[in-house]
């Protein structure tokens, strides 16, 4: 993002409010209806539900991260990335009056355990 975009947010002296509170309960809620975005991704009941951000001032971006937890069989790998996915479009949103050419990328699982298929790092 710009860094007119970048200062406005980290100073939350954006128009709409407070960018990154905003985006992370959009990201928590959009985790808890995963199931009614995409299909056939099951209904799952969520133990947690958390988006982190990394700011990086040099150059102006910002790192969402979001982990899920269940108590059922199966994984939330799609919940996680669906609530990062969200978080980052409420940043987009929130901040594209300041710039318009904010770039969405790497959306990407790094860990997941439990389900059928077990533990997984990404590389």
């Amino acid at each position: 993002m710009s860094q007119q975009a970048f200062a406005l947010l980290t100073a939350k002296d954006n128009a709409k409010g407070d960018v990154l509170n905003t985006a992370r309960v959009a990201g928590i809620l959009a985790a808890k209806r995963c199931a009614e975005l995409i299909p056939l991704c099951h209904s799952l009941p969520l133990s947690f539900a958390g988006i982190d951000f990394e700011l990086n001032a040099e150059n102006h971006s910002i790192t969402v991260r979001s982990t899920c937890r269940t108590d059922a069989k199966t994984g939330v790998e799609m919940e996680a990335m669906t609530a990062c996915s969200v978080a980052a479009l409420t940043i987009y949103d929130m901040c594209k009056a300041a710039d318009k050419g904010i770039i969405i990328e790497q959306i990407k699982l790094k860990h997941k355990s439990g389900g059928k298929s077990g533990e997984w790092h990404s590389d």
